[in-house]
């Protein structure tokens, strides 16, 4: 499969709306390997579906992460072309930043500027001990974050790009916890005055919208339903399906609503957190999660007004929160 892309000086679209100049670096396999130490286990930081990624030091002493896409699989070309679409002319604080990348012979290589603490699904919802302070301030920066990554990615690109695959062990988090979306393996361009895309069922089974589990249908209101769910897990620091927990509360959304109809909101917040927790902020947070994980998609508020939410410029509408749908499983 031979692929063109146009690589250099090229015009970014900035979250200020400016434009800047980016170049897409074009890496020698030889290069990537020498930085890898011949992709050893050693430096191996994470795996996929889709290949592994492996922590690695340039020549000039830059720590990058070099995802190593599936050479044999349709699936990994499909991410290659997709994550370079999608991001390649893109730029914001909340994403993701594309360094690079390897098309050489069968070679689908993606390089990006490493981040220091791992995903939040490593750091706050795996079972491994973290250095890392998840106290209330820190929840709501990482919070706050994604949903702008995200109002950028909806509402600010041109065309409109929906990831497709929001959950927590694809936020990203650097040295300052700053988030960061990651992996577009499986982002959609909307077309220009779309509304939305039929296309086969992918993502994660917790995250997934019902009109899009079901159908296949695709719209920005599905990437709102993940992000609803990832909101309820980084407030309770679980996540969001749980075996080993009486049946009852295996299903964090439906515990969520439980709590909600019963008046006892607060008991879904983390009892880790530290005694600086806001609980009337943190039971917001899990209101905005409840409206966006609404079964009807017009239930679900865009983007733009969660963020307002979320930082209290904008009041949560409690009359438009209903019994939230949870699907757990979907037919291919």
């Amino acid at each position: 499969m031979a692929c063109c892309f146009m690589f250099g000086n090229d015009t970014k679209q900035t979250s200020e709306g400016e434009q800047g100049e980016k170049a897409v670096r074009i890496f020698s396999y030889n290069e990537l390997r020498r930085a890898t130490h011949d992709f050893s286990g050693a430096n191996k930081i994470g795996e996929g579906g889709f290949g592994s990624v492996f922590r690695g030091r340039l020549r000039d002493g830059t720590i990058v992460a070099v995802k190593v896409l599936s050479a044999t699989s349709r699936q990994g070309v499909r991410e290659f072309i997709n994550e370079l679409t999608a991001i390649s002319d893109v730029m914001h604080e909340n994403l993701i930043t594309l360094v690079g990348c390897c098309a050489e012979g069968s070679h689908r290589i993606l390089v990006y500027n490493y981040l220091e603490n791992n995903s939040l699904q490593h750091t706050l919802l795996g079972s491994g001990r973290s250095n890392i302070q998840f106290n209330w301030r820190a929840r709501v920066k990482i919070t706050v974050g994604v949903a702008r990554g995200l109002a950028f990615l909806h509402e600010e690109v041109c065309p409109h790009i929906i990831h497709r695959d929001i959950k927590a062990g694809n936020i990203l988090l650097d040295k300052d916890i700053t988030p960061k979306i990651s992996d577009f393996g499986l982002a959609m361009l909307l077309p220009p005055n779309a509304t939305h895309v039929s296309t086969r069922v992918a993502g994660t089974i917790g995250y997934l919208a019902p009109e899009y589990a079901l159908r296949g249908q695709v719209t920005k209101k599905a990437d709102i339903y993940s992000f609803g769910v990832l909101i309820l897990e980084i407030v309770s620091g679980r996540c969001n399906y749980n075996s080993r927990l009486p049946y009852e509360e295996q299903f964090l959304l439906e515990r969520t609503w439980t709590c909600y109809e019963q008046g006892h909101l607060e008991e879904i917040i983390d009892a880790d957190i530290e005694d600086d927790v806001d609980v009337e902020e943190a039971c917001r947070f899990l209101k905005v999660g409840l409206l966006c994980t609404q079964d009807a998609m017009k239930l679900r508020p865009n983007m733009i007004n969660i963020v307002r939410m979320l930082t209290g410029e904008k009041d949560v509408n409690t009359e438009r929160i209903t019994k939230p749908s949870v699907v757990v499983t979907w037919e291919t």
